[in-house]
């Protein structure tokens, strides 16, 4: 059984016109003539006019329309997937997402929205639902397997498989989102396998996250019925799991750039069980560095032939998702396609989905639609208790050696470092030139008064502190800072805010970004967002953050107890490979 993707609203009428148009017993509302099609499904070029009618390509061959559209000898490509993506990490609402990701050719892409899951539950859900409807970005999701992600941290919700069952009624829901809490899949503990039975007896999609898995335990996850993966990081781990019959998609996002070291795995036998995301990105990067066209052009200048890089990017994603009318320029399929003036440095000129013109030279084009505005809930996402000076103390007994989280720049992976701290009073004290900062996780969902405290090497900052309400992927509040009344200070200021990122020194703000859907996303348009952000990159340069990687993007993910090695949540600091939490001190 498989989710049936033909449009349940479509009217006999409709059909009867299409075939009317693809015997040519009339002409088409659209034809494009002298285009190059890209023929995803023999690695070729086919020169033919392309009949277009209510949003669906009808026929390839010689063609009149009522409209047509000269392609002046350029390409006609299938437009982009996005195969696996967070719309939360961009921090802007799914209209305003869509804006900045259509221009890059990316009609469709395959959401999760576990980071707003883990902070209001099934509203967040919805939510995301409800305000992705009537865009012309197709915006399918996967409900979130894993809300907390752990059992080791305080999330805003706890989702179980009757709280997921119902969305899979809905048309726009392929199936569950990543499974990223492995020990419960490889004990099967019957809360995973109850929602792995229900999302395979639905007949949808499961997608995994087997983040430092090895062989055994991918036996173990494929098992299950999970068929994708985004976290190989090595040539090797991506062999594996092709060879055990899941989908490989090749992630390059803000933070984690996989796409180079994973990329030589791509042949011309299983590019069409490879595929791109991008998982987590931010709003600057995806303005100016794009999307997953920008996959495709690093895909091609590792040596992937355009061709091939273009079908893993359209056709490979959409069979993976059982969405069997994207991907290709073929009779059937919709009529979401690009035209490219250049195929090997991938230049997009026009943007079509659903037959109609979104996107043209780089810029929007689409009439928006109406906001969708958020219920109370997702408006007052901090509730926290008062946070004390004490509170954030790291107290050592003899020794001052301590277990140290190190950034590895550009990975959501970190070292666990034992190394000798400044200890004063029986208190770890920051080190600016021992690079070791303090780190702190604060519950602010139910105001249980959970704190973590941690040291983080890496981060480079040489005063004052920030801290955001990102925090993956319970999303409480993570701050790092010199000092603790810097820390204390941005902690109050996030408060205030009702969620977002901020930077303060000597108890000032220097920058800040507010966020109070959620504590995740902005309410205004992604050109506001975008210079809160750039004010936010320069606070970062004034307190002398390092330049090699993105300091908050890297911070929100030291939360993160599913991917190795050492990493804080809010009940304390968590040994990734161990699966327990640690003491500080060594």
């Amino acid at each position: 059984m498989s989710k049936n993707q033909y449009n349940q609203k479509e009217s006999k009428e409709l059909l009867k016109n299409r075939i009317e148009v693809a015997s040519k017993r009339r002409k088409a509302e659209l034809v494009i003539k002298n285009g190059k099609i890209i023929d995803v499904f023999n690695q070729d070029l086919i020169e033919a006019d392309v009949a277009i009618q209510a949003g669906v390509i009808v026929g390839i061959g010689e063609y009149e329309g009522e409209q047509v559209i000269d392609a002046n000898g350029k390409y006609i490509s299938p437009s982009f997937i996005d195969s696996h993506v967070h719309i939360e990490s961009s921090m802007v609402t799914p209209k305003e997402f869509a804006k900045v990701v259509l221009p890059h050719g990316v009609t469709t892409i395959i959401a999760d929205p576990h980071e707003i899951a883990n902070v209001a539950g099934v509203e967040g859900i919805q939510y995301m639902l409800d305000s992705s409807e009537n865009l012309p970005l197709n915006i399918y999701m996967m409900v979130p397997s894993c809300v907390p992600a752990t059992p080791f941290e305080h999330a805003g919700a706890i989702l179980k498989a009757e709280d997921l069952a119902p969305f899979y009624n809905h048309p726009r829901v392929l199936g569950l989102g990543e499974v990223m809490d492995y020990p419960s899949v490889y004990h099967a503990d019957e809360s995973m396998i109850h929602k792995l039975h229900d999302a395979r007896v639905q007949g949808v999609k499961i997608d995994g996250h087997a983040a430092g898995l090895d062989i055994d335990a991918i036996n173990v996850y494929t098992t299950t019925g999970i068929k994708t993966d985004h976290e190989a990081i090595s040539t090797s781990e991506a062999k594996d799991r092709l060879q055990r019959g899941m989908y490989l998609i090749i992630r390059q996002g803000s933070v984690a750039k996989d796409l180079p070291q994973l990329i030589d795995v791509v042949t011309d036998k299983n590019a069409r069980r490879c595929l791109f995301g991008t998982d987590d990105k931010h709003i600057d990067d995806l303005l100016y560095e794009g999307s997953i066209n920008h996959n495709v052009k690093l895909a091609i200048q590792h040596g992937v032939d355009p061709i091939n890089a273009i079908q893993m990017a359209s056709f490979s994603a959409a069979e993976c998702y059982g969405l069997h009318h994207k991907g290709a320029i073929a009779p059937g399929y919709d009529a979401d396609f690009l035209i490219l003036s250049d195929l090997t440095h991938v230049e997009i000129e026009e943007v079509y989905s659903a037959g109609k013109r979104v996107a043209q030279n780089g810029k929007y084009l689409h009439q928006d639609s109406c906001q969708i505005n958020p219920v109370k809930s997702l408006l007052s996402s901090i509730q926290m208790k008062e946070v004390t000076s004490e509170q954030l103390q790291i107290k050592f007994k003899e020794s001052n050696l301590a277990h140290v989280i190190e950034i590895i720049p550009n990975s959501l992976i970190t070292k666990h470092l034992v190394e000798e701290v400044e200890v004063i009073n029986n208190c770890f004290q920051p080190s600016i030139k021992r690079d070791q900062l303090k780190l702190s996780v604060i519950e602010r969902h139910h105001q249980t008064g959970h704190i973590g405290l941690g040291i983080v090497k890496g981060l480079g900052i040489q005063k004052g502190a920030l801290a955001t309400t990102i925090a993956h992927d319970s999303h409480n509040i993570i701050a790092a800072g010199t000092n603790d009344k810097d820390m204390l200070f941005a902690i109050e200021k996030i408060k205030e805010m009702g969620g977002g990122s901020v930077i303060v020194e000597n108890e000032k703000v220097i920058a800040s970004l507010a966020l109070p859907i959620a504590g995740l996303l902005s309410d205004k348009p992604v050109e506001k967002v975008y210079n809160e952000l750039m004010n936010v990159k320069k606070g970062l340069d004034y307190i002398e953050a390092s330049k090699k990687f993105n300091p908050f993007l890297t911070l929100s993910f030291l939360a993160l107890p599913v991917i190795p090695n050492l990493k804080l949540t809010d009940m304390g600091l968590f040994d990734v490979k161990k699966f327990r939490h640690i003491s500080v001190q060594a």
